[in-house]
């Protein structure tokens, strides 16, 4: 069977944040992602989807040069952001990851407070000139990831003391206080109860109203209920990529229905 791409039809034209064209990802002695072409829309929800091991969260850490910091690693290919090329000399990969938020598979507070999680950003990027405005931009960040009300009243307590969902929400506000265009997130339910998975992907939908977001998940119920464009990814190539709705009811390729199916995975 060729290895060839197949996009289904999108509802609606979408205005394109992310291009990727002819990615290779490599780990040592490992072609771990081949030749990735995608359009990621901006104000949208895109789900990877996959088995185990596929690269679908290699592929999310290139779009922040995550995997700059892996040894031995190296990405060839094209990875625009609004037409910028985020590997020219020229971009800062720490600038770069503040435009491009990530959220990871377990919740990660910082050992600081509530308000210093989220103000951590925004204080090193220099982005907000007084307390006033710094105290502005946490509480903003806070209503967004739908955790103020839960914090308001104990905000210098410790991070690592709220719930684990609760945590979660924490890291997404500290995601979102520096104002990225991106947010990519790894799995950020796996070590979820179902009601703050639920919690998290009502969260997400909000999101998207404001951020491409992009989310990597080992849920197809997930992906089909938070996204609207979805990717599966088999044995490092993306196999299909399009609507949501279309990929999971009428698949283009065999292996994808096989996936959906259960028959692999």
């Amino acid at each position: 069977m060729e290895d060839t791409l197949t996009e289904t039809p999108g509802t609606a034209a979408d205005t394109t944040k992310i291009t990727v064209r002819g990615l290779q990802v490599y780990y040592a002695g490992t072609h771990a992602v081949r030749d990735v072409d995608v359009d990621i829309p901006a104000k949208a929800v895109t789900a990877l989807i996959g088995p185990s091991g596929c690269g679908k969260s290699t592929f999310l850490r290139c779009l922040n040069r995550m995997n700059d910091t892996i040894p031995d690693a190296r990405v060839t290919g094209e990875i625009c952001i609004d037409g910028e090329e985020i590997h020219d000399a020229r971009v800062d990969p720490v600038q770069l990851r503040a435009k491009v938020g990530m959220v990871f598979q377990k919740p990660n507070p910082f050992p600081k407070s509530i308000r210093d999680n989220v103000a951590y950003g925004p204080k090193i990027h220099g982005l907000t000139r007084t307390r006033a405005e710094l105290n502005e931009v946490v509480e903003k960040s806070l209503r967004r990831a739908a955790l103020w009300d839960e914090v308001k009243d104990r905000l210098d307590a410790p991070g690592t003391g709220l719930s684990g969902g609760q945590q979660q929400r924490l890291c997404i506000a500290r995601a979102i206080a520096t104002a990225p265009e991106i947010l990519l997130m790894d799995e950020p339910c796996s070590a979820l109860d179902p009601i703050a998975t639920a919690q998290i992907e009502e969260l997400i939908d909000e999101l998207r109203n404001r951020f491409a977001v992009v989310i990597v998940t080992h849920s197809m119920q997930q992906a089909a209920r938070v996204s609207q464009r979805t990717a599966f990814f088999h044995l490092g190539r993306m196999v299909e990529y399009g609507d949501t709705g279309e990929l999971f009811t009428n698949p283009a390729d065999p292996r994808t229905e096989s996936y959906i199916t259960g028959r692999i995975g």
